[in-house]
């Protein structure tokens, strides 16, 4: 039995006839009198009573037409809702962002989803990269920024942009001994009291590796995973850290922290946007991932990402 049998059904019901029935349908009326008997058939009972003055419903048969309405009105709204949905992009996006990154990406992102597609409900989660990238692995989220590509089976990324990292320092010498001028070697900062992430944070990982091949060791003095946290140490002088150059632009700006440039070599790091490529996407995390990628790219070109190249370009020194 399917909806087509059903509506043959409704329709000798509701015409009282199988002749008239068919007219309305364009169908043969043997081909009608043939899925009734099929149905009966099918379900042990008598549907229809035929007489001289054409055909009612059986008690069954009343129990069939008023089950074939709900079921044929149930399919006419699931056709509408389909075609409304090809029409309009609704559904629910879940993003994972580092937090430097969100401090930049956020708020435009929002702002721009909510101007392009008022039907989908975004929901960004801030933490580590290290945590986002776990999240995209077990589907907790839908889309992510990462600093790395991401290499596991199941997951694809694109390269965006890099961006500069630089070494941030308190405004005033907190008996520090500031180094002079703008630009700090790699050798003589692994020698300065570091302020840095944890070991399972990516921004470590990537400083021990470019260490190692350096054949240098970081004097890290704490270990702090929260780059708020961090700022706020290095603005008291209790040592140095080394962050995204947009992540302390403000405060440098402000006079709270100083900057400098690292060379020998120069630190970049890249980023990355990621989806999972073992599983078709949602017509709404394709749109929120194309207007991600849309806003990244123009906060780059608009120079409101400070420190940030284009990423055609390879980075020196990005590990």
């Amino acid at each position: 039995m399917d909806v087509r049998q059903l509506r043959y059904f409704v329709a000798i019901v509701e015409q009282g006839s199988f002749s008239r029935a068919a007219h309305v349908l364009n169908v043969a009326q043997p081909a009608l009198s043939a899925h009734v008997r099929n149905m009966e058939a099918d379900l042990g009972t008598q549907l229809l009573f035929r007489s001289p003055q054409g055909v009612v419903p059986t008690e069954a048969g009343m129990t069939m037409l008023r089950n074939a309405r709900l079921i044929i009105d149930q399919f006419v709204v699931t056709e509408a809702e389909v075609r409304g949905h090809a029409a309009e992009v609704r559904g629910e996006v879940r993003i994972g962002i580092p937090g430097t990154i969100s401090q930049k990406l956020s708020v435009p992102l929002i702002l721009a989803v909510r101007a392009r597609y008022p039907g989908i409900k975004l929901r960004i989660a801030e933490a580590m990269s290290g945590f986002v990238l776990d999240w995209l692995r077990d589907g907790q989220v839908d889309l992510a920024i990462l600093y790395l590509p991401a290499v596991d089976r199941g997951l694809s990324s694109e390269r965006l942009f890099v961006e500069e990292l630089c070494m941030l320092g308190p405004a005033t010498d907190h008996g520090l001994k500031l180094p002079e001028g703008r630009l700090i070697g790699f050798r003589r900062l692994a020698e300065l009291p570091l302020i840095l992430p944890g070991a399972a944070h990516g921004l470590r990982e990537m400083l021990e590796r470019l260490a190692r091949a350096h054949n240098v060791s970081l004097n890290s003095e704490m270990e702090v995973d929260s780059y708020a946290a961090i700022k706020g140490l290095v603005e008291r002088g209790l040592g140095f850290s080394i962050l995204p150059l947009h992540a302390v632009s403000a405060e440098a700006s402000a006079g709270r922290l100083r900057c400098w440039s690292i060379v020998d070599p120069r630190l970049q790091r890249e980023v990355h946007l990621a989806k999972p490529s073992d599983r078709p996407s949602t017509r709404a995390v394709t749109a929120v991932e194309m207007l991600c990628r849309d806003v990244l790219l123009s906060l780059v070109a608009d120079g409101v990402w400070d420190g940030a190249g284009k990423a055609d370009i390879e980075p020196i020194g990005c590990i």
